[in-house]
């Protein structure tokens, strides 16, 4: 996905604000998890985003998003965000985000998603990694709820 940043996506020291960066990953991460489960899907959780790089006025926002694994009715998308300077080409990466969305049926039940083809070694990276983040999220999860009722 790719959009120039205007000067209304921006701060007052031109660069894209934080939200908007966010709200085009959640749309990025939303189109991997529609365009693999074949569903629709909603957005579960936002485990980690990380700024790196700002993003400046007139520059390219490149948002690339991939399905890391799939559990049964929900997906951890990867997202990789850059920025490209118009004139010069270079390339920042500027922003990564995991996102979790659960697949649903017209009824907005869960619904069961396909496996992931593995292909690459950097996709088994990529899946055996998306495990350890779900653990680490479920446990931050039930750890809330126990506490609420504490």
């Amino acid at each position: 996905m790719v959009e120039v940043v205007l000067p209304q996506d921006a701060n007052p020291l031109g660069n894209i604000l934080g939200g908007r960066v966010m709200h085009l990953v959640d749309i990025a991460a939303a189109i991997a998890a529609h365009r693999h489960s074949n569903s629709y899907a909603v957005t579960a959780s936002v485990d980690y985003v990380d700024f790196r790089n700002p993003i400046r006025v007139g520059e390219l926002i490149i948002l690339k998003s991939q399905v890391n694994r799939v559990f049964q009715t929900s997906m951890e998308v990867g997202v990789k965000v850059f920025s490209e300077n118009i004139l010069t080409g270079e390339r920042k990466h500027t922003t990564s985000a995991y996102v979790t969305f659960v697949a649903i049926d017209e009824a907005r039940r869960p619904n069961l998603v396909r496996p992931l083809i593995l292909e690459t070694a950097e996709d088994r990276r990529r899946y055996r990694e998306a495990l350890q983040r779900r653990r680490i999220r479920l446990a931050h999860r039930f750890r809330r709820t126990r506490r609420a009722h504490d």
